[in-house]
C-alpha cells in the first residue's frame, strides 16, 4: 500500500467508527481523557487497526 491510500483508509476508519463512539464518550466521562485514549489505542479493534497502519507508515 502507498502512503496516500493508507491515509485515506485511516481517515475513513476514524470518521466511520471513532467520531461518535459511545464507548469512548462513556470512558471519558467516567474515567477521564487519558483512560479513554488508552482504551482506544490498546483494546479497541479499530484502534488496533489504526496502530497497525501507523507502524506501516513509520517503516516506509
Amino acid at each position: 500500500m502507498d502512503k496516500k491510500s493508507i491515509y485515506k483508509e485511516l481517515t475513513e476508519l476514524q470518521d466511520e467508527y471513532c467520531k461518535d463512539c459511545f464507548v469512548k464518550k462513556h470512558f471519558r466521562k467516567e474515567f477521564g481523557k487519558a483512560y479513554a485514549h488508552s482504551f482506544c489505542i490498546n483494546q479497541c479493534t479499530v484502534g488496533e487497526k489504526l496502530k497497525a497502519y501507523g507502524k506501516v507508515l513509520t517503516n516506509q
